[in-house]
């Protein structure tokens, strides 16, 4: 065949073309002609004969799929020129789990100070004994217990656990919120809300099961007297209480965490879809979004987050979820299952809006980065064909 000439290879499907009798029985080595040394047997359905025939000619095709790839791939100084196009050389899936890990440290970080103040308010009961519990300390007393007793320092203290925890806790749970709302789609592919709440609960519960025992360390660290660093307090847990102590608590964290992340994530994803397009895409939106689903998130799932901190103590009188609600009610209320949830609200606003407008930001980010790359790969395929041509 010439250079300039091209063959063509055109598919076809023939409606009424049925399986052959005929099997090829004897393959040949990778790009070897198959008339060299193929052989072709048939077994006719009488079974009055078989056989083998000949060697044979064939049509067949082979390609270099490591080539392929790199072909017209974009050149260094390309990617130097369009930097955006070097993202799409990340996979997705660790680029969504590094944008979560960034944007959840960075959240846990600013908010320390309020988590600090909330845990304190919500376990002050339990810390000061039986006798004193009614009397509870509010959000500015929180603040100059922590600032008197510990100094700066202090607002920060047992966040170095929580910023280790949050990084798999957000990979988790955002690659598995993917991974069930495609499992929880129906036979039309469209995900419904039930299947949204249901995708976003279990993805909640998925990442809890998995760093629960860095979230009581964590805590341990941030309201127990005497503890300086994790190993140590893990060290005394493992002695004193046993393996089962890095799990206490964590029925009502399971119960709390996934209607919890199904309304957050349902919602945003929900309100976010209604939007008209030219909003969709804009920062500012996916802000607002998070700020909503966030604060009907907080305030319908607040009292079980009281009772996992309140179960998780050290010397805790609760054996279970009921009651421990019923204590708490009988001690201090119903405001007693609310207790920290200003300093609560105030850090899971910014806490939420930063890590789902990130995620967003993100998402958008790897898709432009794909359409970069593939505007590069189609210019060079087009100059090579042009080349071809001349």
């Amino acid at each position: 065949m010439r250079d300039k000439e091209r063959s063509i290879l055109c598919f076809q499907t023939l409606p009424n073309l049925k399986t052959s009798n005929f099997s090829l029985t004897e393959t040949t080595h990778h790009r070897e002609p198959l008339w060299r040394n193929a052989q072709f047997s048939c077994r006719i359905r009488s079974d009055r004969s078989n056989g083998s025939f000949g060697n044979f000619a064939s049509v067949s095709m082979a390609e270099n799929k490591k080539d392929k790839g790199n072909e017209f791939a974009p050149s260094t100084a390309q990617l130097l020129k369009h930097p955006l196009a070097i993202l799409a050389f990340v996979p997705r899936d660790a680029a969504i789990f590094a944008a979560g890990a960034v944007a959840g440290s960075a959240a846990k970080t600013v908010t320390a100070p309020l988590d600090r103040i909330k845990l304190l308010m919500q376990t002050h009961g339990v810390r000061a004994g039986q006798e004193t519990a009614k009397k509870a300390i509010g959000f500015i007393e929180a603040i100059v217990m922590i600032g008197k007793e510990e100094g700066i320092k202090g607002y920060w203290k047992g966040n170095l656990p929580q910023v280790i925890r949050i990084i798999p806790y957000s990979a988790v749970q955002l690659l598995a919120y993917e991974t069930y709302k495609n499992l929880f789609k129906g036979k039309d592919g469209e995900l419904s809300v039930i299947g949204r709440l249901a995708a976003g609960a279990c993805a909640g519960m998925t990442s809890t099961f998995v760093t629960y025992p860095l979230d009581v360390l964590r805590l341990r660290l941030a309201v127990e007297p005497g503890y300086r660093t994790m190993s140590e307090i893990a060290l005394t847990m493992l002695r004193e209480e046993g393996v089962a102590s890095f799990y206490y608590g964590l029925g009502p964290s399971l119960l709390g965490i996934a209607p919890y992340i199904a309304v957050n994530f349902c919602i945003f994803d929900l309100v976010k879809k209604s939007l008209p397009e030219k909003y969709q895409q804009k920062t500012q939106s996916s802000l607002l979004t998070a700020v909503v689903s966030s604060a009907v998130a907080t305030l319908t799932c607040y009292p079980l987050d009281t009772v996992r901190r309140q179960m998780q103590m050290k010397g805790t009188p609760y054996k279970s979820v009921l009651d421990a609600i019923s204590g708490i009610m009988q001690r201090d209320g119903v405001i007693g299952l609310y207790r920290g949830f200003v300093p609560n609200a105030l850090k899971n606003l910014p806490n939420s809006s930063i890590r789902l407008t990130t995620f967003d930001i993100v998402k958008r980010l790897i898709a432009a980065s794909e359409k970069e790359f593939q505007r590069i790969v189609e210019e060079n395929r087009q100059k090579q064909s042009q080349v071809a041509n001349n």
